[in-house]
């Protein structure tokens, strides 16, 4: 069995973001890490080795020459292979083009199991783990919070959280494409045998370019600063006089 973790490196919320008028970006001036909800996916991936015989786990990065560090982090954790799909240096690569590049690469390579964190701290928009399953045509998942193999079936049982705080169960045939949340495990420290190793360890490094190109499917209108919210008015004077106020603020704006 082969399995496949998809890891983001994202802006450490420790940063400052500001926009840039000039690109209509954002700049940011700060520490980049893995994304929190992908360690849950890597170390998931990490309890499947555990208990059955897996022949590799490969943590795949899209990114530009920074995100080498977020790869070697997951090969500290335990990984076995560092793939880098490397970019240039922007941040404003849509989950459509970066879906289209892992495809490409998977479609070559072939994975029993392929996971992905449920989302991406910085946008938040839980899309490119399902949108690779669709390219892939494989079965897929979201919100897996309990897993299990079943080797000599060819399947997989997964439990997903959905509303109410109740269970979807579900079992697939293999290959297939998990997102997984948040709680289902509790990520581990890297051992010092694998961060000396990671040290050393070649990291697989495929330029975008060298892949088929996908055209953009949509644009960055405009970016801007969330609104200030209105100031409070702290009523002062004895409880009668605050009544009076309260009750005039009221009546100006047409409540009562």
């Amino acid at each position: 069995m082969r399995i496949l973790v998809c890891i983001k490196q994202v802006p450490d919320s420790e940063g400052i973001v500001t926009i840039d008028k000039s690109t209509g970006w954002i700049d940011f001036e700060g520490p980049y890490r893995m994304n929190r909800f992908d360690e849950f996916a890597l170390e998931e991936a990490l309890r499947i080795r555990e208990n059955m015989a897996v022949d590799s786990i490969d943590a795949l990065s899209v990114g530009p020459p920074r995100a080498e560090s977020t790869i070697r982090k997951a090969l500290e954790m335990g990984a076995s292979r560092g793939i880098h799909i490397l970019t240039e240096e922007r941040t404003d690569i849509s989950a459509f083009e970066t879906a289209s590049l892992i495809t490409l690469f998977v479609k070559k390579e072939g994975y029993d199991l392929i996971l992905t964190g449920v989302m991406a701290e910085d946008d938040m928009q839980s899309q490119v783990g399902p949108m690779i399953a669709e390219m892939l045509g494989y079965p897929s998942a979201s919100s897996v919070i309990c897993e299990g193999i079943d080797r000599e079936k060819g399947t997989l049982y997964a439990e997903r959280e959905i509303e109410a705080g109740t269970r979807e169960c579900i079992e697939m045939k293999l290959p297939v494409l998990l997102t997984i949340q948040s709680g289902i495990n509790r990520p581990r420290y890297p051992a010092l045998s694998n961060v000396l190793r990671a040290k050393r360890q070649e990291i697989t490094t495929i330029p975008s370019h060298t892949l088929q190109k996908t055209e953009k499917r949509e644009k960055i209108v405009r970016l801007r600063y969330p609104e200030a919210p209105s100031k409070g008015i702290f009523l002062e004077g004895n409880e009668e006089e605050k009544a009076g106020f309260l009750l005039q603020i009221l009546h100006e704006k047409s409540i009562i």
